[in-house]
C-alpha cells in the first residue's frame, strides 16, 4: 500500500433473507469485527453505529461490498449510499470462482462475509480482479422509478401470456371450434364475449342484439359469433371448467387495464430521463423499449467502455478460442430484460434505416440466423449508443449522397453523424 493512499475502512456484507452477516476490516487484511444484523430498522441502526465507531477511531473513508443479485440488499444499499459510503456490488459468478480457487474451511455466512474482505485485498494487488467488485454509481431517480415500473409491467405481461396459454388449452378441450373465430384469444372483443354470459353454453344462445351490446364487438365480429353458434359444441367438462375459463378471461381483462395504466405512467416518467430521451431519437426505438433500457442501464457511468455496455445488453460474445479452434461463447453476465428490449428495438430499427437493413441482410447472406444478425447489428449500435449517452447527443441519420456508384462497406454505412442539438436562438 502506498503511503499517499488514504486509509479505508472496509465492510463486507453477506446478504441473507432475514439476517445479514457483516465483517469489518482494514486494507491490510486485519478483521476488526464480525457480527450479524437483522433485516429490520434496528438492525440497520446497529450496522451503521458499529461502522461509525471504527471510522471515528481511524478518521477514514468507508467502502461497503455486498451482493445485490437476489434483491435482499434493499433498502440497506440505499442507506449506505445516503451515508456517503462507497458501495460495491460483488460479482456473484466471479465470487464463486474465487471460492473454488481459494476455498474456505467450511460454508457459512460468516466465512462468506470474510471472503468479501479478501476480494478487496485481491483488487488492490491484481488489476484484473477489480471487476469482481463493481462500484455502484448513483442512478437518477427517474431511472429508478422506470426500473420499478417497467419490471412491474413485464411481470404483468408475462402473467397475461401464461393465462392466455391456459385459456386456449381449456377452450380447445371444452369447446372445440370456438377459437377459430379469432386469430388471437387475447383480443379484447373475444375476452368480453367469453364473460358476457354466466356460463359458456349460454354464449351459444345469445341474440344478435345482445352481441352488439358487448364492448368491442361490432357487426363483423357478431357475424363470426353467429356462424359459430350454429355449430357450437361443448364437452362434458364444461360443467366444471366453464367457470375457470371465464375467470381467466376476466383476469386477462384486468391485466390489460393495469398494463395500460403502467404504460401511461412509464411514458410520463420517461420524459424526465435523459437516457430514455436520447434512445428515443433512434429510429424504431419505441417508448417501452427505451424506458426499459434506461431503467436497466441506470447511468452510463457504470461502463468504462462501449464493450462493457455491449456485454451488459447481450449484444456481444466472449472469445472462446483454443488452439486451432476459433469460436465464441455467450456471456453469463447479461441483463436479460435489457437484452429483450434491445432485440425488439433493433428489429424495428432496421426497418426504418436503410443502412441498418443492408447490414442485417449482409449478415443473413453470410449464413447467420435472424437473432444472430440482429445481435451483430446491435453490436454496431452499442458503439453509437455509448457515444450518444457519454456525450449527451442524439441520433441523426447521415444525409443520402447523390452519387451512389462508389461502394461503401456495411460498417461505414452504419456510422451516423451524431451532433449536439444546437440551442434555438
Amino acid at each position: 500500500m502506498s503511503d499517499n493512499k488514504p486509509l479505508e475502512l472496509r465492510v463486507s456484507v453477506d446478504v441473507g433473507y432475514r439476517r445479514h452477516s457483516v465483517a469489518i476490516g482494514l486494507p491490510s487484511g486485519e478483521v476488526l469485527e464480525e457480527f450479524e444484523i437483522a433485516h429490520r430498522p434496528e438492525g440497520f441502526e446497529q450496522f451503521f453505529s458499529r461502522i461509525e465507531k471504527h471510522q471515528k477511531l481511524r478518521a477514514c473513508e468507508v467502502a461497503v461490498a455486498m451482493e445485490g443479485y437476489n434483491g435482499c440488499a434493499r433498502p440497506l444499499d440505499r442507506l449506505v449510499r445516503r451515508r456517503g459510503y462507497r458501495l460495491y456490488n460483488i460479482n456473484n459468478l466471479k465470487l464463486a470462482r474465487f471460492k473454488e480457487i481459494f476455498p474456505g474451511a467450511a460454508k457459512s455466512d460468516r466465512i462468506d462475509a470474510r471472503k468479501g474482505l479478501e476480494l478487496f485485498q485481491l483488487s488492490d494487488h491484481l488489476p484484473l480482479a477489480k471487476e469482481v467488485l463493481q462500484e455502484v454509481k448513483g442512478t437518477p431517480e427517474e431511472n429508478e422509478i422506470l426500473k420499478r415500473l417497467t419490471r412491474r409491467r413485464r411481470r404483468l405481461v408475462d402473467e397475461r401470456v401464461r393465462v392466455i396459454s391456459n385459456l386456449q388449452t381449456d377452450l380447445q378441450a371444452v369447446c372445440p371450434g370456438l377459437l377459430e373465430i379469432t386469430k388471437n384469444a387475447g383480443n379484447q372483443w373475444f375476452l368480453n364475449f367469453l364473460v358476457s354470459a354466466d356460463t359458456l353454453p349460454q354464449l351459444a344462445r345469445l341474440r344478435p342484439s345482445t352481441l352488439l351490446k358487448i364492448p368491442a364487438v361490432g357487426r363483423k365480429y357478431a357475424s363470426l359469433i353467429e356462424d359459430w353458434q350454429k355449430r357450437a359444441h361443448f364437452s362434458e367438462e364444461v360443467k366444471w371448467v366453464s367457470e375457470m375459463i371465464q375467470e381467466d378471461a376476466r383476469r386477462c381483462l384486468e391485466l390489460d387495464e393495469k398494463i395500460k395504466v403502467l404504460r401511461a405512467k412509464i411514458k410520463e416518467v420517461a420524459k424526465d430521463s435523459k437516457i430514455a430521451k436520447s434512445l428515443l431519437s433512434i429510429p424504431g426505438f419505441g417508448t417501452i423499449c427505451t424506458s426499459e433500457l434506461a431503467a436497466e442501464i441506470g447511468t452510463i457511468e457504470r461502463f468504462s467502455k462501449e464493450g462493457s455496455l455491449a456485454l451488459y445488453l447481450g449484444m456481444s460474445t466472449l472469445d472462446n478460442s483454443s488452439g486451432k479452434y476459433q469460436g465464441s461463447k455467450q456471456p453469463k453476465h447479461v441483463n436479460t430484460r435489457a437484452k429483450a428490449a434491445m432485440m425488439v428495438a433493433i428489429d424495428r430499427h432496421r426497418k426504418y434505416v436503410p443502412e441498418s437493413q443492408t447490414y442485417y441482410e449482409k449478415k443473413r447472406s453470410e449464413g447467420k440466423k435472424h437473432n444472430q444478425a440482429i445481435r451483430a447489428l446491435g453490436r454496431q449500435l452499442c458503439r453509437i449508443i455509448y457515444k450518444m449517452l457519454t456525450e449527451g447527443r442524439e441520433y441523426e441519420m447521415r444525409p443520402e449522397k447523390s452519387n451512389t456508384k462508389s461502394k461503401v462497406s456495411p460498417r461505414s454505412l452504419l456510422k451516423t453523424q451524431i451532433r449536439k442539438k444546437k440551442s434555438q436562438r
